[in-house]
């Protein structure tokens, strides 16, 4: 796995979620502190980058519910 296919679909995805979570880059930066999504996107890059766009972005508004989930 190359470093720049990682941070090219890192790039794709925050972007995308921004976009449809109506997020300022800010506050990407700060849900990414809080529940680490770059990395998850990392460690999962080999699913991710055969899975669509938006199954990525779904699967990181799973991956933050289930954060949450466990914070109550």
């Amino acid at each position: 796995m190359k470093i720049n296919q990682v941070a090219y679909l890192q790039a794709e995805i925050a972007n995308e979620y921004m976009r449809q979570h109506k997020l300022k880059p800010i506050e990407f930066v700060e849900l990414d502190r809080k529940y680490g999504i770059l990395h998850f996107l990392e460690i999962g890059y080999e699913p991710f980058h055969l899975t669509g766009t938006q199954g990525v972005v779904d699967e990181v508004d799973d991956f933050i519910r289930t954060h949450q989930n466990r914070s109550i």
